[in-house]
C-alpha cells in the first residue's frame, strides 16, 4: 500500500440542494476528525447517528457517520463519510469544519487515485469509474459495470502473460545455444505469436465497440449537392438544423448535431457536397468536409437513386472507413425501402421525403455499433486503450514477420517486449506519471 501523509476531504454528492449530501474523507487523520467532529467511538461498517460540532462546539447538522478502516476500503486507505442534509451551505461549512480539522481538499479524481495507487483498482477500473457516471444509456452502463468488474483487464492481463511467457522462451533460446531450442524453425514460437495476435485482434473489436458506446459513432454525411445529406440530418435529429433548398451547394460549412437513436449516441455531420467547384467559399467547404471525412467512424454517401454512378466520389474516400450508400428519392421511381449487403459493402435505399426506409437506416446504424447485440462480453473502451491494443498488435505482427522472413531472433524478441509494454499500458503497469495526471484530472472532485 502506497502511505499518503495527506488526508483529504471532498463534496462527494452533486451541487445544489438536496435530501442528502455526502462528504467523504481518506487518509491517516479519519481517526482524529471523527473524534473532534462526532464525539464517538467509530464502528467499522456500521451506520453511526450523531451530531457534527463545530468549532466552538456548535452543532453543525446532524446525520449518518459511516467508517471504512484501511486496507478494507475504497481508497486502500481510512475512510470517513458524513451523510448530512443536502444544503449546499450546510456541505460547505460541514466540509470547511473538516478542512480546519487537518484535511485539504481534494483533488478531481484523487480518490480513485488513491485506490489506484494502493492496487484496489487497475487503470482501466479506474476509468470506468468516470465512465458508469459519465454513462448516458442503459448499455453503456452495463458495459462501465463490467470494466469496473475487470473484464477488460482480465483479457488484457491474459495478453500480457502469454507474451511474459513467449518473451522468456525466446529469451532463453538467444542466450542458451547450447540447449539447441531452434525456436526460429520449430513452429512453436510461430503458432503461439498468430494465436496471439488473433486474440489482440478479436479485444480490439470488442473495445473498438465498447469505445462508441462510451464516446458515441461519428457519422459523417457526404455526398454531392443534393442529394439530401441536409435533409437526412434533419430527419435524424427531429428538427430542422439545416437548410434544405433545391439549391445546389447551399450547404458551405460543417454542422454537428448529438441525438440520441433509441439511447444510442450519435455525432452526425452534414458537410458541404462534393463536386469541382470555382467558387471559393464553396471551395472551403468541400475542403472541410474532406477533413470531417477523414475523423469519421462511419460515412453515410448520398446518392440520388437516379443517378447511381459514384466511382468518382469512391475515390476521394478513405479506404479505411466504413462506408453505408444511401440511394436516396425512391419514391421517385416508385422503389420499395430495402437495404443490401454485398462485399463492398451495405447499400440502403430510402426516401428521406416520405420516410419511407428511414427505419431500416436506424436500424443499420445501431447494428454497426453493435447496440442490438448482447452485451455480456462488451466493455467500456477509451480511444487510449484503442490506440494501446494497436501499437501492441503491430508490435505482434512485426514480430511475426522477423521470425518468418528475417528469421532475427534478437528482433523478435524486442518487438514482443514493446508488444507487452504497450498492452500494459491500459491496466496502468506501465504508465508515465503525465498520462495519470490526465486521466485524473477529468474525473469529478469526490470520487
Amino acid at each position: 500500500m502506497v502511505l499518503n501523509p495527506d488526508t483529504i476531504a471532498a463534496i462527494a454528492t452533486p451541487s445544489g440542494n438536496g435530501g442528502v449530501g455526502i462528504i467523504r474523507i481518506s487518509g491517516p487523520l479519519v481517526s482524529e476528525i471523527a473524534k473532534q467532529l462526532i464525539k464517538k467511538s467509530l464502528i467499522p461498517r456500521h451506520a453511526l447517528f450523531s451530531s457534527f460540532a463545530d468549532d466552538d462546539g456548535s452543532v453543525i447538522d446532524s446525520g449518518i457517520s459511516l467508517y471504512f478502516p484501511a486496507p478494507a476500503s475504497y481508497t486502500g486507505e481510512d475512510i470517513l463519510e458524513l451523510q448530512a442534509h443536502g444544503g449546499s451551505v450546510v456541505l460547505d461549512m460541514l466540509l470547511r469544519r473538516v478542512i480546519s480539522l487537518g484535511a485539504r481538499l481534494a483533488n478531481p479524481g484523487e480518490f480513485t487515485e488513491r485506490a489506484f495507487l494502493n492496487n484496489k483498482l487497475d487503470l482501466a477500473q479506474a476509468e470506468a469509474v468516470a465512465d458508469l457516471i459519465e454513462s448516458s444509456t442503459e448499455q453503456s452502463v452495463r458495459s462501465a459495470q463490467k470494466s469496473m468488474q475487470g473484464v477488460f483487464s482480465d483479457q488484457i492481463n491474459e495478453l500480457v502473460n502469454e507474451l511474459t511467457e513467449l518473451r522468456i522462451y525466446v529469451e532463453a533460446a538467444i542466450d542458451f545455444v547450447d540447449e539447441e531450442i531452434d525456436f526460429l524453425t520449430d513452429g512453436v514460437v510461430e503458432k503461439r505469436i498468430t494465436g496471439l495476435l488473433q486474440s489482440i485482434q478479436k479485444i480490439q473489436k470488442t473495445a473498438q465497440q465498447g469505445r462508441l458506446l462510451r464516446d458515441g459513432m461519428t457519422v459523417v454525411l457526404a455526398g454531392k449537392p443534393n442529394a439530401g445529406k441536409s435533409s437526412l440530418l434533419n430527419a435524424l435529429a427531429g428538427h430542422e438544423a439545416a437548410i434544405v433548398t433545391d439549391i445546389a451547394g447551399t450547404t458551405r460549412d460543417i454542422l454537428r448535431e448529438h441525438i440520441q437513436l433509441d439511447g444510442m449516441p450519435l455525432h452526425i455531420i452534414d458537410t458541404a457536397g462534393l463536386r469541382e467547384s470555382g467558387n471559393s467559399i464553396e471551395k472551403e467547404g468541400i475542403r472541410r468536409a474532406h477533413e470531417e471525412i477523414r475523423k469519421a467512424d462511419k460515412i453515410l454517401l448520398l446518392i440520388d437513386v437516379r443517378e447511381p454512378e459514384t466511382d468518382d466520389l469512391l475515390k476521394t474516400l478513405p479506404a479505411n472507413i466504413d462506408i453505408t450508400k444511401i440511394y436516396n428519392k425512391i419514391d421517385l421511381l416508385g422503389l420499395q425501402p430495402e437495404i443490401k449487403q454485398t462485399e463492398a459493402g451495405y447499400s440502403c435505399y430510402l426516401s428521406i421525403k416520405t420516410g419511407d426506409g428511414m427505419d431500416l437506416l436506424k436500424a443499420h446504424l445501431k447494428q454497426s455499433v453493435g447496440f442490438n447485440e448482447a452485451t455480456d462480453n462488451v466493455f467500456i473502451a477509451r480511444r487510449r486503450h484503442i490506440e494501446a491494443l494497436t501499437k501492441g498488435c503491430e508490435y505482434v505482427e512485426s514480430a511475426l514477420n522477423q521470425l518468418q522472413v528475417s528469421q532475427a531472433g534478437e528482433l523478435v524478441a524486442e518487438d514482443l517486449r514493446q508488444a507487452q509494454m504497450s498492452l500494459a499500458e491500459i491496466t496502468g503497469q506501465f504508465t508515465s506519471d503525465d498520462l495519470l495526471g490526465k486521466i485524473f484530472s477529468s474525473f469529478c472532485i469526490g470520487k
